[in-house]
């Protein structure tokens, strides 16, 4: 079991979005995610979510807006919540990343990335309703196909 954050960071009509190609091992290897990771131990997520979006892109935040929590099952492997934040950032200018290609999207476009299945049921509501708030469950097999969705609300 993991505690993770997942932030979506948008500007005018772009949304940040996270290229995982860097690394030999990694789950989310060529697909398009938000920025964020692992909450560390005694870690509350919000400040977890802060330091992620610090590390991985530059941009120093003070507050998100906390959006939902995402139970994520893979296989036989315990569940893992992704707690989810938004935040529109005053500026595009990002550092590199060493998870990946960070790139602006245009909101439009967002949905025609490779991305998890499960994204596509979260993502929506998440980008064009500024209030929503979403917790479902999603459950991948381990050939990374999405076999259910439970929503919560």
């Amino acid at each position: 079991m993991g505690l993770y954050s997942l932030i979506y960071l948008t500007h005018d009509e772009h949304v940040l979005m996270l290229y995982r190609n860097k690394k030999e091992i990694d789950i989310n290897q060529n697909k398009w995610i938000g920025v964020g990771g692992k909450i560390e131990a005694n870690e509350a997520p919000m400040a977890g979510a802060i330091r992620e979006v610090k590390e991985e892109t530059g941009i120093a935040l003070e507050q998100l807006v906390a959006r939902g929590v995402i139970t994520f099952v893979y296989g036989d492997r315990l569940a893992d919540y992704m707690f989810l934040y938004t935040a529109e950032v005053p500026t595009k200018a990002v550092i590199e990343s060493d998870e990946g290609e960070l790139k602006w999207i245009p909101r439009n476009e967002v949905m025609n990335l490779p991305m998890w299945e499960g994204d596509r049921y979260f993502l929506p509501p998440l980008l064009e309703e500024k209030t929503a708030y979403i917790e479902m469950k999603l459950i991948y097999n381990e050939h990374d196909e999405l076999i259910d969705v439970t929503r919560f609300n």
